[in-house]
């Protein structure tokens, strides 16, 4: 079954006290020392860049497919690519980070993130736009699986989970920005402006980093051998089928908001005929949802396992999951009817990542950048592959809804079938 490590593997530092979990996987514990808030913010400033590049990009996009004479689908490939490049990204950076520490590859990945920005400022078509994110995706990822990594070197099981939820209220706040950013970037610019600010941005985290994130895998407990060694902690990972499941769960979720993410510039300014200005205001109003849901996620996991709160979630989710498709369906309520059922379905993300992944870390707290990795590649390789059916599917409301719903039952079939979660006994039965 799914346990918290009381006894740290040889070769590891015990966790501190204050930090670690009181009981069985999810069980509630103690609440962290008030130096935590220096680590989600510092970790939140990481872990927002890939969202940033996102979504500073968004009100851009048929923008971009216009100027690089591109159908819609070929402009949402260049956000499924840099999905798939942060997938990629994600396997090779965690496990350096277990053999040679946190630091070095988030500085290194921040700095190849800069070098691709500029070069996506100056792109002449669309094909190497494509190519030029996969590749930004690519280098960003470290910023993206070293947070996660750095938070389980320091918390475990529900206080993971609780710090996870803090850094997803610093995530939110990218879809409340970004694309507001963006629009006022490219509104006296072009889209390629943007691009420069995300190189501007990547160098302002490096320096943030070089002064004020210290190393937080000591040498004693990094991964020994040389660097085959360590991709081999691979195997070990993916034969227990639990933490599969748990980490795929992350990606399911990240498939049905990336699908909103790629069809929704289309849906609402082409479908509705909304300017970037209001689609940047109805796009905050769906990161307040997950803002909201994220902190309401943090109390809930000092009184609720985490897995208790997962399972209602993902069932809650597929009902409002199942509205969407109807109003999308009929028309019913039009804009404003599409929009609050997209709003309910979306606002119950900030209760399923978290939790799914404390969870799978807490099966594998001694090899965590490369745990990290693998729930990173599956969240930005499943969301990579799923998303651009929306497009494939004609690009409209009904696509969009359709895509999400069938993420949301996905996820739904792997916690029901591959973990215990739903079994009577739950969590207690052999793994």
């Amino acid at each position: 079954m799914i346990e918290p490590m009381e006894t740290p593997p040889a070769g590891t530092a015990p966790t501190p006290p204050a930090t670690r979990s009181a009981s069985e996987p999810g069980a509630p514990a103690r609440r962290p020392g008030r130096s935590t808030v220096k680590w989600v913010l510092l970790l939140g400033a990481l872990a927002t860049l890939p969202a940033f590049t996102v979504d500073m990009y968004l009100p851009s996009l048929p923008d971009v497919a216009a100027d690089l004479d591109a159908s819609p689908a070929l402009a949402q490939l260049t956000l499924a690519g840099m999905l798939v490049g942060g997938a990629f990204g994600q396997l090779v950076i965690g496990p350096l980070s277990d053999r040679y520490g946190r630091r070095a590859p988030v500085i290194i990945g921040l700095a190849l993130h800069v070098v691709t920005s500029v070069l996506c400022a100056v792109v002449p078509t669309i094909g190497w736009l494509i190519v030029l994110r996969v590749l930004q995706g690519f280098f960003n990822a470290s910023a993206q699986v070293v947070s996660i990594a750095v938070i389980r070197d320091r918390f475990t099981g529900s206080d993971a989970a609780r710090i996870l939820s803090r850094l997803m209220l610093v995530i939110g706040l990218a879809p409340l920005l970004a694309p507001t950013i963006g629009s006022f970037v490219a509104g006296h610019g072009d889209w390629r402006w943007v691009f420069w600010v995300l190189a501007v941005l990547g160098l302002v985290l490096g320096l943030i980093v070089l002064r004020f994130m210290p190393e937080t895998l000591e040498t004693e407990r990094r991964q020994a051998g040389g660097v085959g060694s360590v991709f081999r902690g691979y195997g070990a990972l993916l034969k227990d089928r639990h933490f599969v499941a748990l980490a795929v769960l992350p990606g399911l979720g990240m498939a049905v908001l990336m699908s909103y993410v790629v069809g929704s510039p289309f849906v609402l300014q082409e479908g509705y005929g909304l300017t970037h200005q209001q689609f940047a205001a109805l796009f905050a109003v769906n990161g307040i949802g997950l803002v909201i849901s994220a902190q309401v996620n943090a109390s809930l996991v000092r009184r609720v396992a985490p897995v208790r709160i997962l399972r209602a979630a993902l069932v809650l989710q597929g009902v409002f999951a199942v509205g969407l498709f109807v109003v999308a369906l009929t028309g019913a309520g039009g804009l404003i009817g599409l929009l609050a059922a997209l709003w309910l379905t979306l606002a119950l993300q900030g209760l399923i990542p978290a939790n799914a992944s404390a969870l799978a870390l807490t099966r594998h707290g001694e090899r965590a950048g490369t745990a990290a990795a693998v729930i990173g590649a599956f969240q930005a390789g499943v969301a990579g592959l799923v998303s651009p059916l929306v497009g494939v599917l004609g690009g409209d409301a009904v696509a969009m809804s359709t895509v999400m719903l069938g993420a949301v039952v996905a996820s739904l079939l792997v916690l029901g079938l591959a973990t215990p979660a739903f079994r009577k006994g739950g969590w207690h039965l052999p793994a």
